[in-house]
């Protein structure tokens, strides 16, 4: 399906100095912000109190944040859990005040608000456990790493695949460094959303591997630059048409989904963002300037002409 036609090819790959110069420098510095001002990691991964109450009538979230912001504990989240009478209340760690004093605090707050609020239970999460969730985090994105470089490396060719996960991998230092810059809490949706863009980002880099293949068999006399400049032409419509389509659904998580969805449609947004750029302007000039040519992506078969039938 193509809204429009690009009839003339754009020649991508004569800025690809420029692109992945741009690249380099966008990476560089997510990586210092990293470095320097590190992660605000959500209770998932500190550990913390996790609270449980529930309301005769539908809980109003928003009354019930207000209550809670007036003690003062930082960085809290309040969300609906099983129904929209009952409320998950995820309070960080306080130093000089107990799992029990501050869900004691908490509640007579609530009840302040609203006097029919009761408590269903309190559960404490040590900093071991979200430790432990941090390093199963990390260890995921490195088997999803893995597993996209041994698929494109079957299904086309190892530079194809070096390419891919550095552009990959490029998006998600990115959305980190995002993240690491502005101090927005880090959580395990967020996390979600980071492994999601990579599934999401590696389709794209697929579907221009995919044409890029096929010009080197229909266009056989043609520089390996306008072969992979055709590609990314042809597919264009196809990519803006999907990836606004993405976004528009991502958005309305971002400006309607609540504080819950807020930071996991904002990771989606920038890798969306981001995943277009590096699909395009990343991917394919890393694996051209690996070295990839015809004789890489085709068939022994496909190599040798056919010979003429004997008389």
């Amino acid at each position: 399906m193509e809204f429009f036609r690009i009839k003339k090819d754009i020649p991508f790959m004569s800025y690809g100095r420029l692109t992945t110069a741009i690249s380099l420098i966008t990476f560089i510095l997510a990586v210092l912000f990293l470095a320097t001002r590190g992660l605000h990691l959500g209770v998932d991964f500190t550990g913390g109190t996790m609270m449980e109450v529930s309301y005769p009538q539908a809980a109003d979230i928003g009354k019930i944040r207000g209550a809670i912001d007036q003690l003062g504990l930082g960085e809290v989240t309040v969300q609906n859990f099983g129904s929209s009478r009952d409320v998950l209340i995820r309070l960080p760690v306080k130093a000089g005040l107990s799992s029990a004093q501050l869900s004691e605090q908490v509640l007579t707050a609530l009840k302040q608000a609203d006097s029919s609020v009761t408590m269903s239970r309190v559960e404490f999460v040590g900093p071991q456990v979200g430790k432990e969730l941090f390093e199963n985090g990390a260890l995921a994105l490195l088997l999803v790493a893995v597993g996209i470089m041994l698929y494109l490396a079957m299904r086309f060719e190892w530079r194809f695949a070096v390419a891919a996960i550095i552009a990959n991998m490029h998006d998600v230092v990115i959305i980190l460094g995002f993240f690491a810059f502005f101090q927005w809490e880090f959580n395990l949706t967020v996390l979600a959303a980071v492994l999601a863009v990579l599934g999401y980002s590696v389709n794209e880099s697929v579907v221009v591997f995919d044409r890029v293949r096929e010009n080197f068999r229909k266009m056989r006399k043609a520089a390996v630059t306008t072969v992979i400049d055709n590609a990314i032409t042809r597919t264009m419509s196809r990519t803006i048409i999907t990836h606004f389509s993405t976004q528009l659904m991502v958005l309305s998580m971002l400006l309607f989904g609540g504080e819950v969805l807020h930071n996991f449609s904002l990771a989606l947004t920038i890798g969306i963002l981001f995943g277009i750029y590096s699909s395009v302007l990343v991917a394919c000039p890393v694996a051209m300037y690996l070295g990839v040519s015809r004789e890489n992506l085709i068939t022994g078969a496909e190599k040798k002409p056919q010979e003429d039938p004997l008389p």
